[in-house]
């Protein structure tokens, strides 16, 4: 799995001081004020350093050894309110320059996104079919199997596809370990191939028992009525359910569907396979458009029958 790396937001300390040529208090003795911006930290490599510029004296430079922003003025027997007017300018300058660097280090591109990187790099081959790299979802994958409400569940895919980032709010990060709707755990996807989605419901949502087997739940199409929005992300007509089987691997029974949905968000091409483990149904979905189906149909079977919790 790709973690991002953590960056630190930039950080300054703003300090004044005023020095005098004589340690007498009078009023008529000359007297220098300073404003200093002190950086605490930065997350900006140091590529960028040579063209971050800097205020010295009321004038811009790009030096890179600097690493101190201080605006500084003298003001004699000047008039006072000259000097103030002056040295707020000088402030209102600074703070646009922690603005510029600021809008630097957000704009940067964050590593994970950066490192959407092939499965196969990373993953084990499937020791009966090189073709395909094994997934195992562990507690270190989602939110939902660090708090337990899911079960570790695993499937088989081509090691050409990309593991692609879960939006926060759908990912059931902000709700765990009480969801009361629907999250996705992982997501993956292929250009030319297809896209692959976990999706986690907890078990309120579909029955009033704390634990349930699909069985329990209800038939194929019950479950689907109910889910069928999350596999199409809009809705889902029973009309476009071509076929509905029944499967036993182990002790898990699991529900398989293909779809025909000309409407669906995902794909006009539908295979989704669900269970019920624990207090949580999980279904996995594989979608594909016109040109994928045609192109890969195969393999986007294969990878619907190798799912399993």
């Amino acid at each position: 799995m790709v973690t991002a790396a953590a960056a630190t937001p930039v950080s300054y300390i703003i300090t004044s001081s005023t020095a005098s040529n004589s340690p007498s208090s009078s009023r008529s003795h000359n007297h220098t004020s300073s404003l200093k911006l002190l950086p605490i930290s930065s997350p900006l490599s140091s590529s960028l350093e040579p063209q971050l510029p800097f205020i010295s004296n009321g004038s811009v430079t790009n030096s890179s050894s600097t690493k101190l922003l201080s605006v500084s003025t003298r003001n004699g027997n000047a008039n006072q309110d000259t000097g103030m007017e002056r040295r707020r300018r000088e402030f209102i300058a600074a703070i646009g320059l922690i603005s510029i660097n600021f809008n630097l280090w957000l704009n940067q591109k964050p590593i994970a996104d950066a490192r959407e990187i092939e499965v196969g790099s990373f993953l084990p081959p499937f020791p009966s079919d090189p073709s395909f790299v094994v997934f195992k979802a562990s507690s270190k994958d989602t939110p939902a199997l660090r708090a337990g409400n899911v079960q570790p569940y695993n499937f088989i895919i081509p090691p050409s596809w990309k593991q692609t980032r879960v939006a926060n709010i759908l990912s059931g990060n902000y709700c765990q370990p009480k969801c009361a709707e629907p999250w996705v755990e992982v997501k993956f996807e292929n250009e030319k191939q297809g896209k692959i989605q976990v999706v986690a419901s907890p078990l309120v949502r579909l029955t009033n028992k704390l634990t349930a087997t699909i069985e329990e739940i209800g038939t194929p199409e019950k479950l689907i009525a109910s889910l069928g929005p999350f596999v199409t992300g809009n809705t889902l007509d029973s009309d476009e359910i071509v076929e509905t089987t029944v499967e036993k691997q182990g002790d898990q029974t699991y529900y398989k569907y293909e779809l025909e949905t000309p409407f669906a968000l995902t794909g006009t091409h539908n295979l989704a396979k669900a269970t019920a483990k624990g207090n949580t149904v999980i279904l996995f979905v594989v979608s594909a458009s016109d040109k994928q189906w045609q192109a890969s149909q195969k393999t986007l079977k294969a990878i619907l029958d190798s799912f399993e919790v």
